[in-house]
């Protein structure tokens, strides 16, 4: 942040909009407040720790009296929940702005839990996709109202969430596995990974990087997995409609780089290769599929994952030292960690004798964890100078 406002300032006094003593005084007052500001991070840290509290108790509580409730009592006490939060929000927002935005983010999460307790008490029996998509409407509306990180990171959630809800209703009774969505979904994480550059940086574009980083490793292992097991498991179902499965690929493949583009905008040409690699992926199947083909199948669905796994993570290591970014470079390496380690338990460990496996095994974690943590901190080091 600290790099941005001096490219900021330097824009400004070359434009003659300010000059060298008030950009100086700008810096000196910005620098104050992010001191300030890094001082308050155990309260922060308990308001965050009392949100979450407030709404598991608050759902406990419901969950507990709801028998007890007439339907009358029960809508009113929904009523009660989405509203008390947002005003609370409103009450407190100029004396403590942290707590008004945890008051406004409990106030979302009880619009999600007022939609699906008026539809329980009034016995609703609709498309419950569509449940997820007012609440996603409502975290939306929350956005445009407060542009807090907090409705960003729930919208963020939400919207995947109903997506992925409307394709597993549709695709009920029909013979295809679930590559579309595991795919998508890793290409949404990617996405979001990708929020933060060097010259556009905010607090909502950081929840997005986190919730990306954090879903990346576990959605790519499952990306690469789902695939490999499928043969025949439906062969009594009818084959999905071609329409739905080109509409579906297009939502899964242009959705997320419209996103890309929206936040990245010139620079979406790294995303465009990432959506090649995790097409890549639904190349791979399960290996008993390769009884009876040549040599060079059976290596691309053996070793291929294997490879192309590494290719993902080295290329994350360099997409992180293009943009100076150096949670893709954490990430890259964690990943190349990751599918050195699932390599050697799947196709190295059983090869061997038990002592001789743990003995590799040891090695690798000893050598190859101190090659991999020297290697990181190294890239980590020039882009130092950049945006962390």
């Amino acid at each position: 942040m600290a790099n941005a406002l001096d490219k900021r300032l330097e824009r400004w006094v070359s434009a003659g909009i300010v000059d060298a003593g008030t950009a100086a005084r700008i810096k000196t007052f910005e620098e104050s407040q992010s001191s300030s500001e890094r001082l308050r991070w155990p309260v922060l840290l308990a308001v965050a720790l009392g949100g979450v509290l407030l709404c598991a108790g608050v759902l406990l509580f419901v969950a507990a009296h709801w028998d007890e409730l007439s339907p009358a009592w029960r809508f009113t006490l929904v009523l009660i929940l989405v509203a008390v939060f947002p005003i609370a929000g409103a009450l407190t927002e100029e004396r403590f702005s942290s707590l008004a935005t945890t008051f406004y983010a409990i106030g979302t999460v009880c619009v999600g839990a007022g939609i699906f307790l008026t539809a329980q008490i009034f016995n609703l029996q609709e498309h419950w996709p569509t449940g997820i998509l007012m609440w996603a409407i409502g975290a939306l509306a929350g956005w445009l109202l407060l542009r807090q990180w907090t409705q960003a990171a729930l919208l963020a959630l939400l919207v995947p969430a109903w997506l992925a809800g409307e394709w597993e209703v549709r695709i009920e009774g029909f013979a295809v596995s679930n590559r579309l969505l595991a795919e998508g979904l890793l290409l949404i994480a990617i996405t979001y990974l990708s929020a933060r550059t060097s010259s556009e940086d905010s607090t909502a574009r950081r929840a997005l990087a986190w919730i990306g980083g954090l879903a990346l490793l576990p959605l790519s292992v499952t990306a690469f997995v789902e695939n490999r097991g499928y043969l025949g498991f439906w062969q009594n179902r009818p084959d999905l409609p071609p329409l739905l499965r080109i509409t579906g690929w297009a939502i899964a493949i242009c959705g997320p780089l419209a996103l890309a583009f929206a936040l990245r905008r010139s620079t979406a040409w790294t995303n465009a290769i990432a959506i090649v690699w995790v097409l890549v992926i639904g190349t791979f199947h399960a290996r008993h599929e390769d009884t009876g083909r040549n040599l060079s199948i059976f290596a691309w669905n053996t070793l291929g994952p294997y490879f192309w796994a590494g290719v993902g993570a080295l290329a994350l290591v360099g997409w992180g030292l293009l943009e100076r970014r150096r949670e893709r470079i954490n990430l890259g390496v964690a990943g190349f960690a990751l599918t050195v380690t699932i390599f050697y338990f799947s196709d190295v460990m059983d090869k061997l004798g038990r002592s001789a496996s743990l003995i590799g095994l040891g090695v690798l974690f000893l050598f190859g964890g101190w090659a991999l943590e020297r290697a990181r901190r190294q890239l980590v080091a020039r882009v130092t100078g950049g945006t962390q």
